[in-house]
């Protein structure tokens, strides 16, 4: 018979029992958190396995990461805090509350209303339990400043764009985009000449514009509808297959890539780009 949500909590408490494992019982909220965020990621990263027709791994790392939620349940219970079916409860509220055209009367036409009634109800939520926006608050203090870069930009202007701070279009940013790149082949230039060393300059304007270009392309992004965390995990992974095969196909010619010229190695890598078109 498959294990359920409560044998899964069970088990959670027997580890954490005086019988149980010394590991699991020395672990705190801190030594848990590098754990959390890593379960997180390799989750992420196996959602483009699931994407293209290998659901197993995203099934096992969906596995690995609510354990993980367990397990701190399971420590804020022992410290008398809350409990894993008050945080059931706490989510199970919090979605009906936030979508009254489904549990309720309100009504949405269509994604954008819905997600404009969400921040409305979000904002109500606060002002009930007495967190009002002060002057000193900001619509983007919700955004984690611990995200990944890319990852905070997006959800950045995701959150400006809710109240119309935004480009009309991705042709506009495309112009922007163009307009930051020249300005950071600019600052390049004028690095150059004027004989800064290159790295104090990548911690000064250079940096700030090669930054620009990157917040530009979040915005391309974000238009389009696609994550750019997602969008570059999947270039990465791209990049180590096709040199995997320029190591290989070295290796295969009794050669190493420090022997290799660049005219041997871009061979190999289009043959890799040729495959991957196959």
């Amino acid at each position: 018979m498959p294990a359920t949500f409560n044998d899964l909590v069970a088990l959670m408490a027997r580890l954490r029992s005086p019988a149980g494992c010394p590991w699991d019982r020395e672990q705190t909220y801190a030594t848990l958190a590098p754990m959390l965020l890593e379960e997180a990621y390799e989750a992420f990263e196996a959602v483009e396995e699931a994407r293209g027709g290998r659901p197993a791994e995203l099934r096992a790392e969906l596995g690995d990461l609510l354990f993980q939620i367990v397990f701190y349940a399971q420590v804020a219970a022992e410290r008398g805090e809350f409990t894993i079916d008050e945080v059931i409860d706490a989510i199970h509220s919090k979605m009906v509350r936030r979508h009254p055209h489904v549990f309720g009367d309100a009504s949405a036409a269509d994604s954008a209303e819905v997600l404009k009634n969400w921040e409305a109800i979000k904002a109500e939520e606060k002002r009930a339990a007495g967190k009002e926006q002060t002057k000193d608050e900001s619509l983007l203090d919700g955004v984690s400043t611990k995200a990944p870069a890319l990852m905070e930009a997006h959800q950045l202007t995701t959150k400006a764009a809710r109240v119309g701070f935004d480009w009309q279009s991705v042709a506009d940013i495309f112009g922007k985009l163009h307009e930051e790149i020249e300005e950071l082949r600019a600052a390049i230039h004028a690095s150059a000449e004027s004989g800064t060393p290159p790295q104090a300059a990548t911690q000064t304007r250079v940096r700030e514009e090669l930054g620009d270009v990157l917040f530009a392309v979040t915005n391309i992004a974000r238009h389009l509808q696609i994550e750019p965390e997602a969008a570059l995990k999947l270039t990465n992974r791209k990049f180590r297959r096709r040199f995997r095969h320029i190591e290989q196909g070295l290796k295969e010619r009794g050669r190493t890539p420090d022997e290799a010229t660049i005219a041997e190695m871009e061979e190999l890598w289009q043959e890799a780009k040729w495959s991957d078109r196959q």
